[in-house]
């Protein structure tokens, strides 16, 4: 399993169309993929998961993945959170 935790930091959090990208890359990947978050832990590749969360700007998730491409999948994710999802945006 490989973890990683990052701050969302785009206007609107992880909710619409950021949820949205979020997931689309999510299911890129073969590993079973999480968001922890207050001590829940919702499947990263269900959008009413993702939402459930209600990640707003400035609040701190964990990403957990365990599969055969765990650790590019964290990776990846991490990245478009890091980069405020602007690979989606233009």
């Amino acid at each position: 399993m490989y973890i990683r935790t990052v701050t969302v930091n785009n206007q609107v959090g992880l909710h619409a169309r950021p949820a949205t990208f979020f997931i689309q890359k999510a299911n890129e990947f073969k590993s079973s993929i999480w968001i922890e978050k207050d001590e829940r832990r919702i499947n990263a590749k269900s959008l009413l998961g993702v939402l459930s969360l209600g990640i707003i700007k400035g609040m701190t998730m964990d990403i957990a993945a365990d599969g055969p491409d765990e650790q590019e999948a964290v990776e990846a994710l991490e990245q478009l959170i890091n980069t405020n999802f602007s690979d989606y945006e233009s």
